[in-house]
């Protein structure tokens, strides 16, 4: 096996897999309330498929892989996913990103077949609030598949908040007393300016931390609860932590070290960028292992230095269910 770098001589081992573009939520930051033109079944990889991007891109050098959507949970057999790409030697650490809502029928089957890790996505602990922002969802379901996690040991579990001003920012003290009185790690995550997200607006992490320290001081937490770009903190004597993701305001593009596969197999070097590499047809024409590492190689090349969100110029192209956001 062999190191990965960009051109800008980042280290890339990190790639996160869509296993699907369909959702059972409709969150207001993530997809237009009429909903988006969904991919044929056709056009979706097939587990083999994946599998096959994975083996070759562990080979370059990728040992982590995340499951993301759409809502992951909502392809049947995911399981049977997962067991496949924990059979590859050098891949160390599987995880997913769920909106929780299937989690507790599924969390123990996961933790079996090889998951490691999971974060829930979570912008509310108010039930009616829930349903405006998810347009569909409830709290309970999602409650239920945070617990399901935690007893199936998806360790550490990860409550991932978009903070929004107007929508739920009143909540910031509110997440953050729950990494003291349940032991949560909750990560606040700035809102990025996509396309179909209508006028939400940003609030910044030091307004997260002004509101959030009205409970107590934070200190730098030492635990070791994940590896991307989140900055962990938490209060003295509490068992759970509280990490900024900052996007916008503190971008951390410089040490970027993923790669995207899509759901209709395009490999994508950039969240917030449209440049892709299309793989599937290459895939389905009995290519060889070298032929894809090629392409591979052609889309880390591709990774531009940074984005341009703090500058106003927001992502115009798919929304984030479509991407993997």
């Amino acid at each position: 096996m062999t190191g990965l770098s960009d051109s800008f001589q980042r280290p890339i081992n990190y790639l996160r897999i869509s296993v699907t573009d369909r959702c059972n939520l409709r969150c207001v930051y993530c997809m237009p309330e009429e909903g988006v033109s969904l991919m044929a079944h056709r056009d979706i990889l097939t587990y083999e498929e994946i599998y096959t991007v994975a083996k070759v891109a562990a080979g370059l050098g990728i040992t982590k892989i995340r499951l993301t959507g759409g809502e992951p949970l909502v392809r049947l057999g995911l399981p049977d996913l997962v067991k496949m790409l924990a059979g590859i030697e050098t891949i160390d650490d599987i995880s997913m990103t769920t909106n929780g809502v299937l989690l507790a029928q599924h969390a123990a089957a996961l933790k079996k077949a090889g998951l490691r890790r999971g974060n829930v996505s979570l912008d509310t602990l108010k039930p009616e609030r829930f349903n405006r922002i998810t347009r569909c969802g409830t709290l309970e379901d999602t409650l239920a598949g945070i617990e399901a996690a935690r007893s199936a040991r998806l360790d550490p579990v990860k409550m991932n908040m978009v903070v929004m001003a107007g929508v739920n920012d009143d909540e910031l003290p509110d997440f953050a007393a729950k990494t003291i009185t349940a032991g949560w790690h909750v990560r606040f995550i700035e809102h990025m300016p996509v396309s179909g997200s209508g006028d939400i607006k940003l609030v910044s992490v030091g307004e997260m931390k002004k509101r959030i320290e009205s409970l107590g001081s934070l200190e730098p937490s030492r635990l070791d609860v994940g590896n991307g770009p989140a900055r962990y903190f938490r209060f003295p004597g509490a068992a759970g932590t509280i990490g900024f993701i900052t996007p916008v305001t503190e971008h951390f593009c410089y040490q970027c070290n993923r790669l995207r596969l899509t759901a209709d197999g395009k490999l994508r070097p950039c969240l917030l960028c449209e440049d892709e590499i299309d793989i599937r047809e290459t895939l389905r024409s009995g290519t060889s292992p070298d032929e894809l590492k090629s392409l591979i190689e052609k889309a880390i090349a591709c990774k531009p230095q940074g984005h341009r969100l703090a500058e106003g110029s927001g992502r115009q192209g798919r929304p984030f269910s479509q991407v993997g956001g």
